[in-house]
Parts: C-alpha cells; structure tokens; sequence
C-alpha cells in the first residue's frame, strides 16, 4: 500500500489478497486500487467486487480538501434536512428557542449548516447501532445547539455556559 499526497491509501493486488486472507467476506469496494483487478470466473466468489481505480489529480492539496469538503458521505435525507427547522423544532422555551436561533445565525454565517447535517446523521447512526460516545467535554459543551443533536449530554442553557466560548 502506498499513500498519496492526499493522505488517500492505494492498494495493489498483493493488498487485495491480504485483506481476503485475513477476512474472507471483507468488502473492498472502498478502496483505491492501483490498477483495475480481474477475478477469475472460476473462483465462483460469492459477489465480484466492485472496486475503484486510483487515478492521480492535478490539483493543489488545498483544492482537493476543499472538494472533499463539498462531498459529504451521507444519505440524501440528511444533504435535504432543514437543520434550522429540525433544530428549532426540538425547543420547549422561548429561552431555548432565542438561544438555537442565536447559535443557528452563527453557524449560519461560518457556513456550517452541512457540519451540523452531518453531525445529525452521525448521531442518528450511533444510535440505530447502540454505539456508546461521550458525555461531552471541551468548548463543544458551550453549544446547545450540539446538545439539542446529541453529540454531548450537557444543557449549556442549564449551566449558563455562553456561545462565545465554542465559535469564537
């Protein structure tokens, strides 16, 4: 395996069968492979594998992470969520409500409303899978916004911890 200037990891064949080695039903159709790989018909494999080929790009680093940005892995109910609405749906207060619109405006103006869509899913997904994470900790807790997702357990509302400390 060879890693690009782009941090993307390329396997060859050798890689390929490895992985097969050590895990018989792995999937590969995630990786980037160096060329394309043929499977032998008679191997009678339970699926063929769909796999990439890595193809170097002509770009800066700075223009690769930038389209990295723009490309989110997640489903398309969650690309299509109203994350301010959704937000603000889950407030019982006017206190509650002026705080997440007050965070929402500034998420708004860092141009994270994608982040927080993400993040949305993300939680979701741990959930679904009884994946256990934590309670929260850092300047992230200062967010209710954050807590009202669920990616802390801690009610900044409650403890009066201000915005300022988490988007500075």
């Amino acid at each position: 395996m060879r890693i690009d200037k782009f941090a993307q990891m390329i396997h060859n064949e050798v890689d390929v069968c490895d992985l097969f080695m050590q895990d018989p039903t792995r999937k590969i159709n995630s990786l980037l492979l160096d060329k394309k790989i043929s499977f032998d018909p008679e191997l009678q494999l339970n699926y063929v594998p769909k796999t990439s080929v890595y193809t170097a790009v002509d770009v800066s680093i700075e223009e690769f992470d930038a389209a990295c940005q723009r490309n989110w892995f997640m489903p398309i109910e969650y690309q299509n969520l109203d994350i301010a609405k959704w937000v603000l749906d889950q407030c019982t207060s006017e206190e509650e409500l002026q705080r997440a619109g007050q965070e929402l405006l500034m998420f708004q103006e860092r141009d994270m409303f994608t982040v927080l869509k993400y993040l949305k899913y993300l939680v979701d997904t741990m959930r679904k899978n009884n994946i256990v994470w934590g309670v929260g900790r850092g300047s992230s807790v200062a967010s209710f916004v954050l807590f009202l997702i669920g990616i802390h357990r801690i009610n900044s509302l409650y403890f009066q911890l201000e915005i300022g400390e988490f988007l500075k």
